[in-house]
């Protein structure tokens, strides 16, 4: 329900991202778009921009979409991604 941004008791692609984003969002201290090092948890990991984060995200709803509609609706959500 949280995800469903437009109330139609399903979840879009964009209400998706922007839902998952949020992690990003709040480690990217400085708002550049970007998590560097030094934002990432113990200063490890790949460094990563927004956009790159909203591909993974945009496969991963790929992979849960089972029906291939384009929507997420609440047993594709609560299933894990392929």
């Amino acid at each position: 329900m949280r995800m469903d941004g437009n109330h139609d008791g399903r979840v879009s692609l964009a209400e998706y991202q922007d839902w998952l984003c949020y992690g990003f969002d709040a480690m990217d201290r400085n708002h550049d778009g970007v998590l560097s090092r030094d934002e990432l948890p113990g200063g490890r990991g790949q460094v990563i921009s927004r956009d790159a984060h909203r591909a993974r995200l945009a496969l991963a709803f790929g992979r849960q979409d089972r029906d291939g509609n384009g929507f997420l609706d609440a047993r594709e959500l609560a299933s894990p991604p392929r």
